[in-house]
């Protein structure tokens, strides 16, 4: 029988210089963000800039989940309705033909329970990007990272193209020989490919309940199986994805797997380490929801205007049951905050936390 560790708040070992080092992250941030708005004069994310589709849905908590497994949100069978925004990482609105990290946002709406901050809010939002690991996966090494996002508003799509050649030819050669990938290189060598057919990683953890978990979001129905792998066509213009989304969601609905890997060793499965990756012969990802996305008009101005101007994201939206965990998670307490009250100030936009999905404009 799998044992799986407890959650305790001990599991946490800060950094002992973390709060300069989340400083000097924020502001970092804080310069990419204005120069990001000095360009387009208009306040973006400082991550996830881009849209490419929002979408109304609902997750489906799946009936008879064992008890390791009906924790928290997930703790009875229910239905919430649930906000999905699909994005590129960089906060900077780049072509669509940049091999970049994709992210799922999904924001349920009406989450029961104590709150991880006494914010007011009844939202449990999960962040997910199409790569199981954050390669610089502490807050020491995300702040390296943060310097080299800090270029890049002033980087051409071709330069960035080029660039991400480069660290793929780069990661081929390193695979080839059995050599570890540098962070920098395992960053940047994204592959371009549809977005719908990939699948979604919390990359840190946070708690489940009585447990410590990463989540994930898989592709369930076969219509976006189908789409795993699939490249994006090179001469498909600047915004490929949104014409991908848009169009597959006109006339067909989507399902995704919602899945929990639960830790079962913080040795090999470290809670202060994001560029761990947690190994699936120790705890496979399990199914413990479903998300259904019908079909629907998946960017309409209206709701383009409402996710990237309004809505705010974070992984602090949560109930305690699932409270961010690790030093990456802690610095996002302040970061994210931080990133949503410049977009709203500059932009004269009041941000807004929804109660009810009639809220998401059609």
């Amino acid at each position: 029988m799998t044992s799986y560790v407890r959650y305790s708040p001990d599991l946490e070992r800060p950094f002992p210089d973390e709060d300069e080092l989340v400083r000097q992250v924020v502001a970092a941030m804080g310069k990419a963000n204005q120069q990001v708005a000095d360009k387009h004069r208009h306040g973006l994310r400082d991550a996830h800039a881009k849209s490419h589709g929002v979408l109304a849905g609902e997750l489906r908590i799946q009936p008879d989940l064992p008890a390791h497994l009906a924790q928290g949100l997930f703790a009875a069978p229910a239905t919430y309705p649930v906000i999905v925004r699909f994005s590129s990482a960089p906060g900077d609105l780049r072509s669509d033909q940049v091999p970049v990290q994709r992210g799922l946002a999904m924001k349920v709406i009406g989450a029961p329970g104590p709150r991880a901050l006494d914010d007011g809010f009844t939202t449990q939002d999960f962040l997910l990007v199409n790569h199981p690991t954050l390669p610089f996966g502490n807050i020491a090494e995300y702040a390296k990272l943060q310097g080299i996002l800090e270029k890049q508003p002033g980087q051409s799509d071709q330069q960035l193209q080029l660039t991400g050649a480069a660290a793929r030819v780069a990661a081929k050669a390193l695979t080839r020989v059995g050599r570890p990938l540098p962070p920098a290189v395992e960053t940047l060598a994204a592959a371009n490919d549809h977005i719908l057919g990939e699948t979604f990683h919390s990359m840190a953890a946070l708690r489940y309940g009585d447990h410590v978990a990463k989540m994930s979001a898989a592709p369930r129905s076969a219509n976006v199986r189908a789409l795993t792998g699939s490249r994006v066509d090179k001469k498909a213009g600047e915004s490929a994805l949104r014409d991908l989304v848009t169009d597959f969601f006109t006339d067909n609905s989507a399902e995704y797997d919602i899945r929990a890997q639960l830790c079962t060793d913080t040795d090999r499965m470290p809670v202060e380490d994001a560029s761990v990756l947690w190994p699936e012969e120790l705890s496979p990802h399990q199914t413990v929801a479903v998300l259904h996305l019908p079909a629907q008009d998946a960017y309409s101005d209206a709701r383009r205007r409402y996710a990237d101007d309004v809505l705010s994201f974070s992984p602090w939206h949560a109930l305690e049951a699932h409270r961010p965990l690790g030093s990456i998670m802690r610095s996002r307490r302040a970061a994210y905050p931080a990133s949503s009250d410049f977009r709203h100030r500059f932009n004269g936009i009041e941000p807004q936390e929804p109660s009810d999905i009639k809220e998401l404009p059609a």
